[in-house]
């Protein structure tokens, strides 16, 4: 890879500098300079990027991917597919995350074992266009929680989540996973408003067992994620070291200070998305109503999702972005409206639900901080903008702005002499 000049562009480096006109230099795939002066850097033989009126910004990070959930209308979907054919839904999940801007993409679970690693290391060979992906695992859950579809006259094996019982099947179920490639394991922990018998507010999975996957993960060098809506689940998971939280809607003050105390090393990811579009009417032939979910009908659970997650923001939680995307009603690709409800529902400014979206995310996908920022030697995973997101964060969802996606210092769209044209006239 050669070198590249990004010029005149509108500077947004998501690492605490306000806004400012300059010029960066990306050589093979890191930063390498950059200049709050436009027309500061030179290199010769460098390609130049007029970035003249446009916004350079990290590339974004989707924290809760379904590679592999593509227009899902039902838990049967994920089970009838072959391995065959769900490797090319997961291939075309990939893509689009990347057209919409997402150079990153932090894995929850995939309808099978091995479909994000499969893509995963097809992008990583350059032989298919896709985001960074941390590649998530089947669920693993217990007998009657979320994930058990069986009954004793339909076992109904094979499906999204692998049931297990004690200590001693997680240990086996993780290293088994981790032997084939998985980068994130994933536990439900909590119940589910979608499932009546666990609804959300129950707890499944015990502390052993959450403790056990988590110290057999993190010995492989894996992350740990968990499905966790209740409190208890949600504070058994600070307990046992779970790495990222996915939903957390019911909190109490206790749990409060626990994941405060833990902010440095957890994650949390609402997903204010699934919620929002049930309670709006948007999920349309779903069957899915604003009453449904059991112990508290969708409307109210999405009120507690607001308060906690409020809540969390103003306690220095570090939220990634990622409104589990993949269903009919909430498609891959159209993930960066989340940004928006992270300012409608959360009390996010602009820039703070950017910052969710762009370091947050880097940091979670990478331990070594070199994502997700436009700093000296970070990775050159950038996006520039036709428009100002840090005045109006819902032109992130039209794909027709963003004018370049870069990742890995690799140009995968450039349009900007497009957007230049359009704007001058």
């Amino acid at each position: 890879m050669g070198s590249r000049l990004i010029t005149g562009a509108r500077i947004w480096d998501a690492a605490g500098t306000p806004a400012f006109p300059g010029d960066v230099l990306i050589e093979g795939n890191r930063i390498r300079a950059i200049s709050h002066t436009p027309g500061q850097l030179a290199q010769e033989g460098a390609e130049v990027i007029d970035g003249t009126g446009l916004t350079l910004m990290p590339g974004m990070v989707e924290g809760h991917a379904h590679l592999s959930f593509e227009s899902v209308a039902a838990t049967e979907d994920l089970i009838t597919p072959t391995p065959e054919e769900q490797v090319f839904t997961t291939a075309r999940g990939a893509k689009a995350l990347l057209d919409a801007g997402f150079t990153s993409a932090y894995g929850a679970s995939e309808a099978k074992l091995r479909l994000a690693v499969a893509v995963r290391n097809e992008v990583n060979a350059g032989r298919l266009p896709g985001p960074r992906i941390r590649a998530g695992s089947l669920e693993i859950s217990v007998t009657g929680a979320m994930g058990d579809e069986g009954r004793l006259h339909n076992e109904r094996p094979g499906g999204p989540a692998m049931i297990v019982n004690g200590p001693e099947e997680i240990r086996k179920a993780v290293r088994l996973f981790c032997r084939e490639g998985c980068d994130n394991i994933k536990l439900d922990v909590s119940g589910d408003p979608f499932y009546p018998n666990t609804p959300g507010h129950t707890t499944p999975m015990a502390l052993d067992e959450i403790r056990m996957a988590v110290e057999t993960a993190h010995a492989f060098g894996r992350k740990v994620n968990a499905h966790t809506r209740s409190v208890e689940g949600s504070k058994n998971c600070i307990r046992a070291g779970v790495d990222g939280l996915f939903h957390c809607e019911y909190a109490d003050e206790e749990l409060f200070d626990m994941m405060e105390e833990a902010r440095d090393r957890i994650f949390v990811v609402p997903t204010v998305s699934l919620f929002h579009t049930i309670v709006k009417g948007e999920a349309s032939g779903s069957g899915l109503t604003p009453e449904i979910g059991g112990y508290m009908g969708i409307t109210a659970l999405l009120e507690e999702s607001a308060k906690t997650h409020t809540a969390l923001r103003k306690r220095g939680i570090r939220h990634l972005i990622g409104g589990d995307y993949g269903f009919a009603w909430s498609r891959q690709g159209t993930n960066a409206r989340d940004l928006q409800f992270f300012v409608d529902y959360y009390g996010y400014t602009p820039e703070g639900a950017l910052t969710c979206a762009t370091r947050n995310g880097g940091l979670a996908m990478r331990s070594e901080a070199d994502l997700g920022t436009i700093t000296d030697g970070a990775l050159a995973d950038l996006l520039l903008v036709a428009g100002n997101p840090l005045e109006d964060v819902s032109i992130m969802t039209d794909a027709a702005r963003l004018v370049m996606i870069m990742k890995d210092g690799e140009i995968y769209k450039n349009t900007t002499g497009i957007a230049q044209r359009r704007a001058a006239a």
